[in-house]
Parts: C-alpha cells; structure tokens; sequence
C-alpha cells in the first residue's frame, strides 16, 4: 500500500466510533462486585445493553437500579447463578439470549481470593478455588461461545490477574495463582480454535485493584497495603475504574486485530 492510497483510506475515518458499543449485548459475570460493577458501568457508558450475573442477588439488583438511574436508556437485566453449574449457567444463557436476542461481548469478572500456605492447604480448598476461578471461566465460554460461533462473531474478556503470570508477596496463594495462570492459557487456546469464527478471546489481569473486599483486608493488616505500594512503581493501587479502560478497547471494533492478547494492568508491578 502506498502512502497515497494509505491516507486515501484514512479520509472521513472516525476512530471514536470503533470504541461504540452501540446495539451490542455484554453479560458481565460477578456483575454485582467492585471491579464487575465499573466494567458494567463503562460496556452501558459505551451503548452496550447489559446482562449482570451472579450468585449474590442483592448486590445484583443494587448495580442494576444504579446503572438504570444514570442510564435510563440502557436495557439491564439480572440473573442469579452459580457459574460453577453447569446445568444452571446454561439455562441462564439460554434466557438471556431469549431475553435480548444476541450476546456479542462476555467478561467473566467473577472469582474468589484467599490467603493460606501450601503445605497447610486444604484439598477442597484448591478444588474450590480452581471450580470458581477457571471452570467457571471455562463453562461461562463454552456456552457462551457457542451461541457466538452461531453467529460468527463475539468479543470474550476474562479477568485475570497479574498473579497469573508472577508470584507476588507476601501472600501465599498457590491455588489462586494457578487458577489465574490457567484463565491465561485458557484464554490463549480458546482464541486459537475460535479465530476462525470471527470470535475474539483476550484477557486483562489487574494488579492490586482496592474493591470493598480488599480494602476490609488493608485496613485489617495496614503493613500489607505498604508492600504492596513499595513494590508498584506507580506507588498506588489501581481502583476498579483503572481497569475499564483496557475492557471497553476488548470489547470494542477497536480490537479487531487483536486475540489471545492478555493486558497487565499492574501500575508496573510485573516489571521489576
């Protein structure tokens, strides 16, 4: 291509547009947590309708009736599940394509966190982690994934987390970094074999993000959150709304040329 012909094409281009996700359907899983939450926030900012999922209804029906006050003209719906039944998350699929038609964008935003030594570790406390953590990952994309390959076309987000690709400190989290470090890979493979249906399958791992949960833990045990902070080149932690940014460009015609990409939002933690 010659530079003519190059800026031939550019002309009457509008890059703003290939962020719009207007007329598009984004189910959020974990809708009703903090990092959940604002990534909902942004897909309805951006035109998206919005299905949120997740096992706690409460928070559910807090988010929903937020997002409908500042986007009234947004459709958001919300549907109860354990992402870990198999039976039950493909029902859930199956109403929210009956509901709106279509699913073009899926970010799995759900997962669990806890701290204990491996040598200390109880079984069904790895199985557990691993089920929340990557199988649900799985199933949410299986079922979904077929739904998008029907129509030949679909954007998948997982939530990672820098811990799947460091093993940072001081916590100890072996099952929790192993279920991060598979979300990666999962994603990387499942990119591969979906290419060919105009399926994008990326990922985004946040570094220390404070949501309700984890700011209970830094007020209970303040030398961590000094850690942490030393160790962050950016010497803060992220908020909720620091990782929406890199979600919206996933989820968007902007990406089109982007698959099995994972994007480290970690202030630089993983640099070092």
């Amino acid at each position: 291509m010659s530079l003519e012909s190059l800026l031939k094409e550019l002309e009457g281009t509008s890059f703003k547009k290939l962020f719009s996700l207007e007329n598009r359907v984004a189910v959020v899983t974990g809708g009703g947590g903090g990092i959940c939450s604002a990534i909902a926030y942004g897909l309805a900012e951006f035109g998206a309708d919005v299905a949120l999922l997740d096992i706690n209804l409460n928070n559910l029906v807090m988010v929903k009736e937020f997002l409908k006050k500042i986007f009234p003209n947004r459709r958001v719906e919300v549907y109860q599940v354990d992402v870990t039944n198999y039976e039950q998350a493909a029902q859930v699929v199956n109403k929210i394509v009956s509901d709106f038609g279509k699913i073009d964008i899926l970010v799995n935003c759900h997962g669990i966190g806890q701290w204990v030594p491996a040598e200390e570790m109880r079984l069904e406390d790895w199985k557990r982690m691993i089920d929340i953590n990557l199988t649900g990952v799985f199933i949410m994309c299986q079922l979904v994934g077929k739904q998008m390959i029907k129509q030949r076309y679909g954007k998948i987000i997982n939530i990672a987390s820098m811990s799947g690709h460091i093993v940072n400190t001081p916590q100890r989290q072996s099952h929790y970094n192993t279920s991060k470090a598979g979300v990666i890979h999962l994603t990387k493979s499942l990119a591969a074999e979906w290419a060919q249906y105009n399926v994008y399958v990326n990922s985004v791992s946040p570094g220390y993000t404070v949501t309700p949960l984890v700011e209970n833990l830094l007020k209970e045990k303040p030398e961590i959150a000094e850690v942490w902070k030393s160790l962050t080149p950016l010497k803060r932690f992220a908020k909720p709304v620091d990782i929406v940014g890199a979600v919206i460009f996933l989820a968007s015609e902007a990406s089109n040329y982007v698959t099995g990409a994972d994007i480290v939002v970690d202030g630089g933690y993983t640099i070092w």
